[in-house]
């Protein structure tokens, strides 16, 4: 073990409690691990706190002693912000998984940052209420990286982003400080909402200790939809059909493109609700109050959908099990995805009026470097989010003509999954040189001795600090 750890480990003593402290041959495997295979290195130490004065003394020491270190949660970020670099240790907040029993008359509940999305989802089912975040890593991704990363998922279309569920935080600052504003208030201009500073920043700025989470009623009726179209353009015509019909019903809206569907019937364990061999798809859903009309005014529009020859066929959920059954249709595209090795992965976000255009030259671009390659797309459409995967022979240029082709359609080169060490170097295609010298600025505010996730979203440069 080096000098430095030794040194930070005698500091902390026994300040973290038992099992607090993960040192040398006592460190698993499983902190160096990453969705994507990209293994990082293996910490000389774990520090595991259980609450959040626990957070506060090993930042404190770790600041002190200038010991950079990375955040862990669930460990499925896809960016490479939890994936550990040489010399740092790991901050894991896996003990600090308490939840509070929601609150039904303020529709919220706070729970600590160690805690799932899945627990928090069904505590507040328990309670005949909603959390308005669903991501198919549920049952292993926390709260805290949620938030770190502003998570969005299924239903950003209905209930918006992590941001938005968010009422109040705890967070601990790189010197140990505490920040605590858990009131779940609604409505709070009372000075500058710091919360802002920790939602999003994917660690870099502050560890989340807790967050007070707000929740929605829970719906009466759930009805989902599989729809067969001709092309992109049925498919944003659909999704506005719905808009304009259905309102606020309308609470999910996910697409799939040939050939992924194709290649995802083929090896498919359950039946396929739909044949094979259309070149888009899309999963709709309502949520709504009122199940003896709801469903039947869905049913009406997408036959009015059919009528138009915007729909060429389409299979409605009849009951829970056939609802379910269509978003385990929607998950699957995951595990297929997942299945092939050296595909590369983008989650990017782009304007519905130049998405059309996008996918084409990307397509394009990419087919003449390698005619080989095989391209596969699925997503949010309903909030213009799109997975582009491509399995080729020369990955950098494809990640390179689909990050440009991003910036040129005026897109996001990260819709709801950060920046972290692997997407840094393309951020300056979306953001202008003056937003990333005031994230830097923030980032030395706060963090100055830079202990902090360093190195993910962006690389300090000392000079612009000077300026």
């Amino acid at each position: 073990m080096s000098p430095e750890i030794q040194q930070l480990l005698s500091v902390l003593d026994n300040r973290l409690g038992a099992g607090g402290v993960l040192a040398g041959a006592d460190v698993d495997q499983r902190y160096r691990d990453d969705p994507d295979g990209k293994l990082g290195a293996l910490p000389e130490a774990v520090l595991r706190p259980r609450d959040t004065q626990g957070v506060a003394a090993a930042l404190a020491a770790c600041n002190d002693l200038g010991q950079p270190l990375a955040v862990q949660g669930g460990r499925t970020g896809l960016t490479g912000a939890a994936r550990v670099q040489p010399g740092e240790v790991v901050l894991s907040l896996e003990r600090m998984t308490s939840l509070a029993v929601p609150d039904r008359r303020a529709a919220s509940i706070v729970a600590e940052a160690g805690a799932t999305l899945q627990v928090v989802q069904e505590a507040a089912d328990g309670a005949g209420l909603m959390f308005g975040i669903d991501i198919g890593a549920r049952g292993s991704a926390t709260i805290g990286g949620n938030i770190a990363t502003n998570a969005g998922g299924i239903r950003v279309l209905r209930y918006g982003m992590c941001r938005a569920q968010v009422l109040g935080l705890e967070a601990v600052l790189a010197d140990g400080s505490v920040l605590t504003s858990l009131k779940a208030l609604p409505k709070d201009n009372s000075g500058y909402d710091l919360n802002q500073f920790f939602i999003g920043t994917e660690g870099t700025l502050g560890v989340v200790t807790r967050a007070a989470l707000r929740l929605h009623p829970k719906p009466a009726s759930e009805v989902n939809a599989f729809c067969a179209l001709s092309s992109l353009d049925a498919a944003i015509a659909l999704l506005g059909l719905l808009r304009q019909k259905l309102g606020p019903l309308l609470s999910a809206y996910e697409v799939n493109f040939a050939p992924l569907y194709d290649f995802m019937v083929a090896s498919m364990a359950m039946p396929a609700p739909l044949p094979a061999g259309s070149p888009v798809y899309v999963l709709a859903e309502i949520q709504g109050s009122e199940p003896e009309r709801d469903g039947e005014r869905f049913a009406e529009v997408l036959m009015q959908g059919v009528e138009d020859g915007v729909i060429d066929d389409v299979v409605v959920s009849q009951s829970p099990r056939e609802f379910r059954a269509l978003w385990d249709v929607r998950e699957d595209a995951n595990r297929v995805l997942f299945s092939i090795k050296g595909l590369i992965s983008v989650d990017v976000s782009i304007p519905l009026a130049r998405m059309g255009a996008f996918l084409r030259e990307a397509d394009i671009a990419i087919h003449a470097v390698d005619p080989g390659a095989d391209i596969y797309v699925f997503g949010h459409l309903g909030d213009g989010n799109l997975h582009y995967q491509v399995l080729t022979v020369d990955p950098a240029v494809a990640y390179d003509i689909v990050y440009r082709g991003v910036a040129a359609a005026g897109g996001g080169v990260s819709a709801e999954h950060g920046i972290g060490i692997d997407k840094k170097k393309w951020l300056h295609l979306v953001r202008s040189d003056a937003e990333i010298a005031t994230m830097r600025r923030l980032k030395a505010a706060l963090d100055p001795r830079n202990i902090l996730n360093r190195g993910r979203v962006f690389d300090l440069n000392p000079i612009a600090f000077s300026r």
